[in-house]
């Protein structure tokens, strides 16, 4: 900053002309006689005089600051359009502190390297996304106030969803044009007058407001300054491009920063950090405008934060021993479990210190709570409650987002991710692969991809299709009806949804029943076959927990389903046994033995479809041990 205020004492040339052409009265040149008039007078004043000749005009308005005061608007009315909450070291920050002493070392050397080192970084724009709560804002401030203390910040920007004054792009361009134009007086005149000459700048495109903003009067700066950019801040920081409102918002923003401030002759080094949601993550995926040109930095798959959480809770416990009276108040044991538990997100260690550390609270006492609180209906202690209002959030959002889409109406996303997490997760009695449950659902064959587009903070794909939680706190979030409250999918809910595609997929296909007696023979395309394959035989597997859709099994029941399964049952069987999967096998006979509940329940509210499938099953029970292939002997 040394280099940058000493230009700024002398005002450029450029910025001379400019305030002079505001304040001084246009005349053309006269060196003949001027006429007087009014000669001795006194006692009384003029305002604005025209006095035209013949070979000349004089304009005079009686204001000599007009320059002066026109810059000045112009500057109030960009503070105007500014968002003060949005600054790094702003009092909205305040509950939004920096890392650690000695924690996230690494990755704050690479960040501030990105910054500093121009020749081992020719690209000037990185990107680092992470899981909700992986600790990307706490890197952005100690990145910021590190820049401040090096000289190398020229503009911080935090956006906040829950702040209407930083959660939309609109205040962005301003914000940042406020701290350019902060960092030197001639830039600040430059920047005041444009938006003098153009009061309307505001409600242009981004694109515009930054080339108008920053880039404009940057380049007229450096070049009647013969600045040397070297020594100039450089660093424009930009966090939380998720919490802005509008995924089409984002997308403007990160294309016209491509636009407008990575051009060739300007020095900016931006980084941005965001959750990976739609609009960052396709631009720079390949094929998006940034792949190639952005660096990338997946922090959450990158950098695994465990021992830096160590850190952080032996220094924050260590310091609440005064209050408890005792050093060994904790054990290793007891912060290993907490980190463990964290699924190395910052945010779980950080909410469950603030939840320990409450001040009429007792530390220990609220340790051994986190240590071995399970959620229930009568639970009074809500540690994570933070936490369980970030899910809520994400989800809520995800959910409108998805189910906006026209094609998606009708569907009922929460009840669809559930399946897909429960799925994954294998808490089903039966697992499918993904491509085949994506079938099974009659949902499109990148259906996992386009559920999770608004969830990429909190899960991932693995092996291109299977899910996986960055936060084992999510997947606990949503097993329990106490935490996750109306977003709450029972697992019977998921079984009976189930059961309703299975059902119409058995349907769906038409067979000659009687020309095959092995699966194999069956006259359908290889995932056809694997698709009504798991419906025959895990059909039984989701009946298991059903009380809620009679209609579904009368209207089977009278279509012919239980006879189709007569049918299909012994060649599935057969075919579980001839590939020696010894699984598989077990469920048919556990499918079975669910299958025969539902006569039960069903037997006073529909006695015919009772009936009807109770002869059915009592020869698939007597029958089922004659259906094995000739010389097979299954590992069962």
């Amino acid at each position: 900053m040394q280099a940058s205020s000493s230009q700024g004492e002398s005002f450029c040339n450029e910025d001379l002309r400019l305030r002079q052409s505001f304040s001084e009265p246009h005349a053309c040149q006269d060196h003949g006689p001027t006429a007087s008039f009014l000669s001795g007078a006194s006692g009384f004043r003029m305002r604005d005089i025209q006095y035209i000749e013949a070979s000349h005009v004089t304009v005079n308005t009686g204001r000599a600051d007009t320059g002066n005061e026109l810059i000045n608007d112009g500057w109030k009315l960009l503070l105007k359009n500014a968002s003060p909450n949005a600054l790094y070291n702003s009092g909205a920050q305040h509950d939004s502190p920096g890392c650690d002493e000695n924690t996230r070392i690494e990755v704050i050397d690479e960040l501030m390297g990105f910054i500093e080192d121009r020749d081992n970084h020719p690209q000037r724009l990185l990107c680092m996304t992470g899981a909700a709560g992986s600790g990307k804002s706490a890197l952005q401030q100690t990145i910021a106030e590190r820049c401040e203390n090096s000289g190398t910040l020229l503009a911080a920007h935090f956006l906040s969803a829950v702040d209407p004054t930083r959660n939309t792009v609109a205040t962005i361009v301003p914000t940042i044009a406020f701290q350019v134009g902060s960092r030197n007086l001639s830039l600040k005149h430059l920047i005041s007058a444009v938006v003098a000459q153009d009061p309307f700048i505001f409600r242009k495109s981004l694109q515009t407001q930054m080339d108008t903003l920053i880039v404009g009067p940057f380049r007229k700066f450096r070049d009647c300054a013969d600045l040397d950019i070297n020594t100039f801040p450089s660093a424009i920081l930009i966090d939380g491009l998720d919490e802005c409102k509008g995924e089409a918002l984002q997308a403007e923003l990160l294309t016209a920063i491509r636009l407008a401030l990575l051009a060739d002759d300007l020095p900016f080094r931006i980084f941005i950090a965001s959750r990976p949601e739609m609009a960052i993550r396709t631009a720079l995926e390949p094929g998006g405008h940034l792949h190639g040109v952005a660096i990338h930095l997946p922090l959450s798959d990158k950098y695994y934060a465990a021992k830096d959480m160590c850190r952080y809770l032996q220094r924050r416990f260590h310091g609440l021993s005064p209050r408890v009276g005792d050093p060994l108040w904790f054990t290793e044991k007891d912060i290993n479990t907490l980190v463990k538990a964290a699924s190395g997100q910052f945010i779980y260690v950080a909410t469950a210190f603030k939840y320990i550390s409450e001040p009429r609270g007792s530390p220990m006492d609220r340790l051994k709570i986190v240590l071995t609180w399970t959620p229930h209906g009568g639970q009074m202690a809500r540690p994570f409650e933070a936490l369980d209002r970030l899910y809520t959030n994400i989800l809520l959002n995800a959910k409108e987002a998805y189910e906006a889409v026209d094609t998606h109406r009708g569907r009922d996303f929460l009840l669809l991710f559930r399946i897909y997490q429960l799925n994954s997760s294998q808490d089903l009695s039966f697992t499918v692969s993904p491509d085949i449950l994506n079938s099974v659902l009659d949902l499109e064959s990148n259906a996992t991809q386009i559920l999770i587009s608004d969830l990429r903070s909190l899960v991932t794909l693995e092996c291109g299709s299977r899910l996986r939680e960055y936060h084992k706190s999510f997947y606990d979030f949503l097993d329990e009806d106490s935490r996750a409250k109306d977003l709450f999918v029972p697992i019977a809910h998921v079984y009976a949804h189930l059961a309703k595609c299975q059902m119409q997929n058995i349907m769906k296909y038409t067979l000659e029943l009687d020309s095959f007696n092995e699966w194999e023979e069956l006259m359908l395309s290889g995932s056809h076959k694997e698709i009504l394959w798991e419906a025959v035989t895990h059909l039984g597997l989701s009946l298991k927990n059903d009380r809620g859709f009679d209609d579904e099994i009368v209207s089977f029941t009278q279509k012919g389903g239980w006879r189709k399964i007569d049918k299909l049952f012994p060649p599935a069987h057969r075919k579980a046994l001839k590939e020696s999967q010894a699984g598989d096998v077990s469920k048919c006979h556990t499918g079975l033995a669910c299958l025969s509940r539902v006569p039960v329940y069903l037997k006073n509210r529909e006695p015919e479809t009772a009936a009807v499938l109770s002869k059915y099953l009592a020869k698939w029970i007597r029958d089922i041990n004659t259906w094995s292939p000739a010389n097979c002997n299954p590992k069962l």
